[in-house]
């Protein structure tokens, strides 16, 4: 039984503790075919709209693609952009250079992953734009009244099985979206989040250690209690 306000978990979910789903939420780029139901999705999006928002304007809207009658066209413009702006960076940031030449480096199942995410990017069970409305015109904090409600619902699709990833490589068929969706021109695109069924798993994430991220009483001072639990694995890309 649920607490009020709770939604009712699916029939055979497996719970996940809230600590372990924040530490094991990864990007998922790869899904199945498998739709979302209607009662995954209903919880999932009820979460995002719990997050909070400035002065509690709730000004974020979520704007889902799943079969409907514009889904088809509007995944269609996302996948081209998608694949325009991945081949771009791929180039640019020497993919297939170095370590990414060899197959099975970290570097190279990482483009294989995306290159495949952009293939396929129209198969993408459910695909959200996630929108905001400006009350004090556009300026640098804007995103903090969407971007909780983007993290809320990927920890969300986490505690029910799905999983998800965040980008903003809708921009250069923004346009094109806003026609075929009726989007006003007032209302920010700021996201887009693709959703669904992983192909593979959630777990650990690799991450800098905490020490290099978080200081204490002052910028780059150390913080002595900030120790990581044990068994602890860290990326080996170095920050920019």
């Amino acid at each position: 039984m649920s607490a009020p306000g709770v939604p009712e978990l699916p029939a055979g979910t497996e719970v996940v503790e809230l600590l372990e789903g924040l530490c094991t939420t990864r990007a998922i780029r790869r899904f199945t075919a498998d739709p979302i139901p209607d009662d995954a999705l209903a919880a999932m999006f009820f979460a995002a709209t719990r997050a909070p928002t400035g002065s509690n304007r709730q000004p974020f809207r979520f704007v889902v693609l799943r079969d409907g009658p514009n889904a088809a066209e509007a995944k269609a413009l996302l996948g081209t952009s998608f694949r325009a702006r991945w081949g771009a960076k791929r180039a640019a940031d020497g993919y297939d250079r170095g370590s990414g030449a060899a197959g099975r480096s970290p570097k190279a199942r990482m483009a294989a992953t995306m290159q495949r995410f952009v293939d396929r990017f129209e198969e993408t069970p459910v695909v959200a734009l996630a929108c905001l409305t400006p009350w004090r015109g556009v300026d640098p904090t804007v995103g903090a009244s969407l971007y909780p409600a983007c993290q809320n619902l990927l920890l969300a699709a986490r505690a029910l099985g799905y999983g998800g990833v965040l980008t903003l490589w809708h921009a250069p068929v923004e346009a094109e979206l806003r026609r075929l969706l009726a989007i006003p021109d007032e209302v920010l695109i700021l996201a887009t989040l693709a959703l669904g069924r992983p192909e593979g798993h959630h777990g650990p994430v690799r991450r800098r250690p905490v020490p290099e991220l978080v200081y204490d009483d002052g910028w780059a001072q150390p913080a002595p209690w900030a120790v990581e639990p044990e068994g602890t694995r860290h990326t080996g890309r170095p920050p920019r």
